[in-house]
């Protein structure tokens, strides 16, 4: 059966959005004329029929496909797998790039023979690629009689071929990554490049190595990550190797070198090929930029970011007039995603938001308003890409939507983009569908590993999903009008089913009191978390003046000892290893004053510890700019493995509280022991009296 790109693409428009397409809406979507589709139709519904399907037009509803759930399954199948008549421009752009990527010269005639174009029409292409190629330091040129050539480092090609996948494939990888882990694939090269079963080891293989770690990532992170070591085993196995020179030092990327080096030494193995050393330092780079998602991502130490995204913060609420300073879950999210977003840039290296557009078009004030606070505030970054600055918007986003919030009928999210889209999303199902009382996000994997799809009444989805047994809605990840309607007449077209099994409550009186109820339960369990959070770390509190002649790792040990003595924590051997660590992975001396914060999370601390030690004899130690920093006064932190978000937000009060005036800073560096005592009582009376309105 032949079919062209746009008959697939007006197929897929169709199944995507839950019968909610017209031809005007598909072609503006596709940018040809209404007229143009309208013809077109008439083939799709002769694709469909040979799948026993029936293509439907109704005035208020618009183009559905109707049929058996294993029928549309099975035409989702052959579209997965065909390859349509006439190839999209983007596509013979990628078989293009990959051609000239993988031989070092190519005769035009040959190129546009094999992607079946004129010369015109490659010229055009090459013209096209040779700008985009240029944002990654790679030189396309032409000479008559010679051919096409590139000219790069190995490092720079990587990039651009990894680039070009996210920009114009974003969703077909997520699609291709997820139909692999149902072993639904099949066993053709997809996207004109990836071997499956190179993408299946590389996948299982990172897996298991990130299973064991701390920080997880965020779905787009996980993709980029499999991606990138995908294309490095490929070049590989060509014997394609990146130069050492052209990635950073190994001590800079420490952490992410060994994880590489265990991926990288596992599918060595797996393939019988040798990864060079600047094939590993390459990936930790990219690992080291990548976007990580979860509170246990939260760098709760890093004080003086933490300080100016409090400062942005500030200055887009002034901007808006509205107070978000005491959003910790915005605070929170931020410090996740700005850490490796800085790094990225101050590398240069490229970011993809692939609802950048959307996000400008809808956001525009907020956009304008993050855009300006991010440059007023990070005056040593170049420029904020807009990417970037979508990125952040869609946090911002996320807590302005969530003041508005209204709640009642169990909704999953399944969102795989995994970009801080999935907060947003709740948030505005939260906003435009009062009617949904609990919302839970579960990503693509988490769907793969098996979980129950049968507690949930509504399922949504911003990508189709052609294994699960089970009805959803397909939405944008931004929640369109057009979504918001859909969803609204779902809800009303299947009362029956939702209410199915659920006992109607008539009384409002009695259906508030139960909602007090639970919300009485889990504001004591809060009020708990921060009685206790605090009273560990008041009644902990240690200030230890140093005889002379002690170097820095005595003291430490000295102040762990007494620690373990108080029952605080158990091995303290074992905990400076950590803080030894920690100290490897950047500087702890905190820029323009004579302290250093050292700090670590382990299963041996019990309780949350902030201790200091005066020196009376100053040292030097590496500061968290780089720069040396003269210590005089050590300041310890230590918390148990595992944190809840009101222990995070209460360390994070102490760290950001440190530099945040220079009178604090003047008060944590005085070595006088009552004046800091009364400072921590200050910081955490005025944050209890923030939170729970108490009168002074």
């Amino acid at each position: 059966m032949y079919i062209t790109s746009r008959e697939k693409a007006i197929i897929e428009l169709i199944i995507k959005t839950s019968g909610k397409h017209t031809a005007l809406s598909i072609a503006s979507s596709l940018n040809v004329s209404a007229r143009t589709i309208q013809r077109d139709l008439k083939a799709v519904e002769k694709i469909v029929s040979e799948f026993e399907l029936k293509l439907t037009r109704n005035i208020n509803q618009g183009l559905a496909i109707e049929g058996k759930n294993e029928q549309i399954f099975r035409l989702i199948q052959h579209l997965t797998s065909s390859e349509p008549i006439d190839q999209p421009p983007q596509e013979k752009k990628l078989r293009l790039l990959i051609a000239i990527l993988e031989e070092d010269l190519y005769k035009t005639q040959v190129l546009a023979s094999y992607l079946g174009i004129s010369t015109a029409t490659l010229s055009a292409y090459l013209d096209e690629l040779a700008e985009w190629l240029s944002v990654f330091q790679v030189q396309l040129t032409r000479k008559r009689g010679v051919g096409v050539e590139l000219h790069g480092s190995e490092a720079n090609k990587r990039r651009a071929l990894a680039h070009f996948f996210l920009q114009y494939f974003h969703e077909e990888l997520i699609e291709k990554l997820f139909l692999l882990e149902k072993g639904k694939l099949g066993e053709e090269r997809f996207l004109h490049y990836f071997e499956p079963d190179n993408f299946f080891q590389v996948n299982s293989i990172v897996q298991t190595v990130f299973s064991g770690a701390p920080a997880r990532f965020a779905d787009s992170g996980y993709l980029e990550v499999v991606l990138h070591v995908s294309i490095s085993l490929q070049r590989t196995l060509k014997q394609l190797f990146v130069d050492q020179n052209d990635t950073l030092p190994e001590k800079e990327v420490i952490v992410e070198y060994g994880l590489m080096q265990q991926i990288t030494s596992k599918l060595e193995q797996k393939f019988d090929c040798s990864f060079s050393e600047g094939d590993i330092l390459y990936l930790a780079r990219i690992l080291k930029g990548t976007k990580l998602s979860g509170a246990e991502a939260f760098p709760y130490d890093s004080i003086l970011l933490a300080q100016m995204i409090k400062n942005v913060i500030k200055s887009v609420s002034e901007q808006l007039h509205v107070d978000l300073t005491r959003d910790f879950s915005l605070f929170q999210g931020l410090l996740a995603h700005m850490e490796p977003s800085i790094f990225r840039m101050k590398q240069n290296m490229e970011s993809y938001n692939p609802l950048k557009e959307e996000i400008m078009r809808k956001y525009p004030v907020l956009f304008m308003a993050v855009k300006k606070s991010l440059e007023e505030e990070f005056t040593d970054i170049d420029q904020f890409s807009d990417d970037e600055i979508a990125f952040i918007v869609l946090h911002f986003g996320s807590a302005l939507v969530m003041q508005e919030e209204n709640l009642s009928i169990k909704a999953l999210v399944i969102c795989p983009t995994g970009i801080g889209t999935s907060k947003m999303l709740k948030s505005r199902l939260k906003k435009e569908a009062a009617e949904i009382d609990v919302i839970e996000i579960k990503s693509m994997k988490e769907i793969s590993e098996g979980a129950d799809l049968k507690e949930y009444d509504l399922i949504l989805s911003t990508v189709r999903l052609p294994f699960i047994n089970a009805e959803y809605i397909l939405v944008n990840p931004l929640l369109s009008d057009e979504n918001i309607l859909t969803l609204k007449n779902y809800l009303q077209n299947n009362i029956e089913s939702l209410t199915k099994g659920k006992e109607y409550q008539p009384e409002e009186g009695f259906k508030q009191a139960e909602q007090r109820n639970l919300s009485l339960s889990a504001m004591l369990e809060e009020v708990r978390d921060i009685q206790e959070s605090i009273e560990s770390l008041v009644h902990n509190f240690r200030f230890y003046r140093m005889d002379g002649g002690e170097s820095q790792e005595q003291i430490l040990k000295k102040m762990l000892g007494n620690a373990e003595g108080d029952n605080l924590l158990t091995n303290a051997e074992d905990v400076l290893q950590s803080l030894r660590e920690r100290e490897q992975k950047g500087g702890l001396g905190i820029p323009e004053t004579n302290m250093a914060l050292f700090h670590a999370r382990s299963k041996n601390v019990h309780k949350l510890i902030f201790q200091i030690a005066h020196l009376p004899e100053p040292c030097m130690v590496k500061g968290m700019d780089g720069r040396d920093v003269i210590l005089k006064n050590l300041l310890l932190m230590l918390a148990p493995f595992e944190l809840s978000r009101r222990e995070q937000e209460i360390l994070s009060l102490i760290s950001t509280n440190i530099i945040e005036t220079e009178e604090a800073i003047l008060i944590f560096s005085s070595a006088n022991e009552d004046m800091i005592y009364k400072k921590l009582e200050s910081i955490f009376t005025e944050y209890l009296q923030s939170h729970f309105k108490i009168n002074q």
